[in-house]
């Protein structure tokens, strides 16, 4: 058995800024071409299947920190398909699950730790960097349908230079600009990625610049930064942080795929 994660959200946008024919519904008729084309693919084996949407863009994070990612600069054509999307992929045989406290990340990262020792692998479809602190060996992974390649956890450390258990740690230290969240200035990927090989974790880096890796330039002003800003890229890593703990009520079964029965679903108006 298989469980599909899908990053609904993603796709509509994705869906919505695509090359597709303009329609007042472009966004939710590409969003359910995508899901039933993954649920045909017979590659993919899909068996058991959900979606998460933010619903609105909002959630406990932004009662945490004021610059992160709302609905603000939404087209409103966009924005006003929100809940039209949802049904749509609920129609087409989905679960769907629509998040206002929580994140569609978060719901993912819940539903891949709380089925995937029932599954044989869990596949997340989605590109977001975040999902990446959910990838464990060949288990869980994710799907990048832009680039067309599967991410496993090897896959992640080769490219990144760290494990998963990391990457709130890398994206605080170099932001998130999808997600708001900016960063500490002058840490890059190279830099994060040495400290974290080594040190794992934002409060194992040493406060001494002599201790920090020799591939690491300006250790000394780097070293500075962080002294000043440790409460701020804390805080960051917190935003990073996906939550494990977001109360889905359904048990595997009940993410059984199960195609709609002709004259069940019906074309998008």
């Amino acid at each position: 058995m298989r469980l599909h994660l899908v990053d609904g959200t993603f796709e509509l946008f994705r869906a919505h800024y695509s090359k597709r024919p303009a329609h007042p519904m472009k966004a939710t008729r590409g969003l359910v071409q995508s899901f039933l084309w993954l649920v045909a693919n017979p590659l993919e084996q899909v068996t058991h299947v959900a979606v998460a949407f933010d619903n609105p863009i909002r959630s406990f994070r932004n009662d945490l920190f004021p610059g992160y990612k709302t609905d603000e600069g939404v087209p409103p054509e966009l924005r006003a398909q929100f809940d039209a999307a949802e049904d749509a992929v609920r129609a087409a045989g989905a679960v769907v699950w629509s998040m206002r406290e929580f994140e569609a990340d978060d719901a993912l990262a819940t539903a891949a730790a709380r089925y995937g020792p029932q599954v044989e692998q869990v596949r997340i479809l989605t590109p977001d960097k975040d999902l990446g602190q959910c990838l464990e060996a060949d288990h869980i992974v994710q799907v990048d349908v832009l680039r067309k390649r599967v991410v496993n956890e090897q896959a992640l450390i080769e490219r990144r230079g760290i494990k998963p258990e990391s990457i709130p740690d890398y994206l605080a230290l170099i932001g998130d600009d999808a997600d708001g969240i900016p960063g500490l200035p002058g840490f890059g990927e190279r830099t994060a990625s040495a400290l974290l090989a080594r040190f794992v974790h934002l409060e194992f880096i040493p406060l001494d610049a002599r201790a920090w890796p020799e591939t690491v330039r300006g250790a000394d002003r780097l070293l500075g930064t962080l002294r000043e800003r440790l409460a701020d890229v804390l805080l960051y890593r917190q935003l990073a942080t996906l939550r494990r703990d977001v109360p889905l009520r359904e048990s595997l079964e009940d993410l059984r795929y199960r195609a709609p029965e002709a004259g069940e679903i019906r074309p998008v108006e």
